[in-house]
């Protein structure tokens, strides 16, 4: 079975309430945290890459530069992670045949562990394909076109990961525990830093 298109949503809609200031903008290793995920879906789908923004919109669609192919706007943020998960799905979905969801606060996660997730798509419309570490599954995960009518129901604090469990569609793992690194808060990014100096 031969693959479709496929498109890669990155999610950096969030307040950053946690951290106290524009989070995504953020330096490790002297560029924005925002600029690694999308440098990633750049690898792994050049030229297919959707960011979904809400709170600060114009300041990380600036940031976001030439890395964001398309540049969603989620005025429903506020709500939740669930509403930026249906608006980038919606966006995107006439011109997918799977939808590849990250995050932007994942600074570990490498073009090529989105590209492994990606080729381990057989075509299916029914598969789901997710990163596992420390025990779980979860993002970033892609979902072929039979789980977006889901994804797009999704609203307010409630992310795609019930659907990982609650969905009867095959779901297929890839082991990639630096997935698990996500920042929150300044000391995240802090201790990340200290660990894997430049």
């Amino acid at each position: 079975m031969s693959r479709g298109k496929v498109r890669i949503v990155v999610l950096a809609a969030g307040r950053s309430a946690r951290f106290g200031t524009a989070k995504l903008l953020a330096e490790f290793r002297g560029k924005p945290l925002l600029h690694h995920a999308l440098s990633a879906a750049q690898g792994a789908c050049p030229g297919n890459v959707c960011l979904v923004v809400g709170h600060d919109s114009d300041e990380i669609s600036r940031a976001a530069g030439r890395l964001a192919d398309t540049v969603i706007i989620n005025k429903d943020f506020a709500s939740g992670i669930g509403s930026s998960i249906a608006s980038g799905v919606r966006a995107c979905r006439d011109q997918s045949d799977a939808i590849l969801i990250t995050l932007a606060d994942q600074p570990l996660v490498s073009s090529s562990h989105l590209a492994e997730l990606v080729s381990r798509w057989t075509g299916d419309a029914n598969e789901i394909i997710a990163s596992r570490f420390s025990g779980v599954s979860g993002p970033p995960v892609l979902f072929a076109g039979a789980l977006f009518d889901q994804l797009e129901d999704l609203h307010g604090d409630v992310g795609a990961r019930e659907i990982l469990h609650r969905s009867s569609s095959i779901l297929r793992t890839v082991g990639f525990e630096a997935a698990s690194v996500d920042i929150d808060t300044p000391a995240d990014l802090e201790a990340l830093s200290d660990r894997l100096p430049t």
